[in-house]
């Protein structure tokens, strides 16, 4: 079994697999590029839910729920706030496929969420007009996180447990002999590892070519988040009591400070490979909050206000935050060894969930390295995870439906 590891990448998955590594004995040291935090962990809208179409993921993140609360313990901060996730259903077609969902959910173990009908929704949900709604799904042990507690204290805990976290060190170049790598150059000198797990997320088709790795469809596509300004007929506490709501259209708000609802919409683009730091904070025309009325957030907060009305009387909306997703063609990251290189794990692809996806990642990247190979399943407290919908190569004919 490896006894050293590099994990290549400083956010949320990169500290969180370096801290599950040293707590199982292996000695370890994480590079990142810039500073901690400064790809999508720092840029994300920071939900984590259990709701997915995919057994394994809904297991995973089962995990995931479980293992930031223990995180909490640990580093004495709140890292989770439990505000649930209220996914509404625009009609019966919906409804009908959602109550399949939930079936699924329940397999897998998440006995907390349920399907309402319309009467139900409003009952639980007033701020909500139901009148062009089916129902809705919520569960109330999902939520979001504070991110830069989660890659701050996350990469404390590494240092407190004997690992090195180095920043400011961009893998440049890689010593291999056969299909292994021996070590990984940077500007802050060479680190030599048994093995080496490549947590860039977005970044990893440029980083495959220095390490010599598979080149794995993973698509940098530029998301946006914006802030609208609270006021008119909701008080900050009645703003702060809200969970994660998510629109039929696709539009999802949460908030932010008794002040602020943070507001998401997926949107089109093209792939952009070639990314620079730069350009994660660089916003797509029409994008912009100061773009004009009819800018994409203006319409996005349109069609969130159709549902929740009491946010259509907000004050605008006021800042525009940019980043970027590493997304696969089926929606679900890579956790794998990679195929030209035999000590590499690749555990990139999130498509928006990286951050929820933190400890299992971490679960499932610690169980790689024991193993020395990949695994077709990994045993967590929550049970026993197939491990087939993360492979490399896998067909891809099973996509996540519930993206956002």
């Amino acid at each position: 079994m490896a006894t050293s590891a590099v994990v290549i990448g400083g956010g949320i998955s990169g500290v969180l697999v370096a801290r599950a590594l040293r707590l199982a004995g292996i000695e370890v040291t994480v590079l990142e590029g810039m500073h901690l935090g400064a790809g999508s962990s720092s840029r994300t809208a920071a939900g984590i839910r259990q709701q997915f179409s995919t057994v394994s993921t809904v297991q995973g993140m089962r995990h995931s729920v479980a293992s930031y609360l223990e995180l909490a313990e640990e580093v004495g901060q709140r890292v989770l706030e439990q505000r649930g996730y209220l996914f509404l259903l625009e009609d019966d077609e919906a409804l009908a496929a959602a109550r399949d969902r939930v079936a699924l959910q329940h397999r897998a173990g998440l006995a907390e969420v349920e399907l309402l009908d319309r009467a139900a929704l409003a009952d639980r949900f007033p701020a909500v007009d139901t009148a062009a709604l089916a129902g809705a799904t919520w569960c109330p042990t999902d939520g979001f996180l504070h991110p830069e507690v989660v890659y701050q204290e996350g990469a404390r805990r590494v240092r407190e447990l004997g690992g090195r976290v180095v920043v400011r060190a961009p893998v440049q170049a890689a010593e291999v002999a056969g299909d292994r790598i021996v070590a990984v150059q940077t500007p802050q000198g060479r680190f030599a590892a048994d093995v080496f797990l490549d947590c860039t997320n977005a970044w990893t088709d440029q980083l495959a070519p220095v390490l010599g790795a598979t080149d794995l469809p993973v698509a940098p596509l530029k998301r946006h988040l914006w802030f609208v300004r609270r006021a008119g007929g909701m008080t900050g506490e009645e703003l702060m009591g809200l969970p994660m709501i998510v629109s039929p259209s696709g539009v999802y708000g949460r908030p932010e400070n008794p002040d602020l609802l943070l507001m998401g919409w997926a949107h089109g683009g093209d792939p952009q490979p070639d990314f620079t730091p730069e350009d994660q904070d660089r916003v797509a025309p029409g994008h912009a909050h100061d773009a004009g009325i009819d800018a994409v957030p203006f319409e996005a907060w349109a069609r969130l206000a159709e549902v929740v009305p009491a946010i259509g009387a907000f004050d605008g909306v006021v800042a525009t935050t940019s980043g970027f997703y590493g997304v696969t063609p089926d929606h679900n990251p890579f956790l794998a060894y990679d195929p030209l290189r035999s000590n590499l794990i690749r555990l990139v692809g999130f498509s928006g969930h990286g951050a929820m996806f933190g400890p299992f990642t971490a679960a499932v990247g610690t169980a790689l390295v024991q193993a020395g190979r990949d695994l077709p399943w990994v045993d967590l407290p929550t049970g026993r995870v197939d491990l087939g919908d993360f492979a490399i190569g896998r067909s891809f004919r099973a996509p996540e439906a519930m993206v956002i």
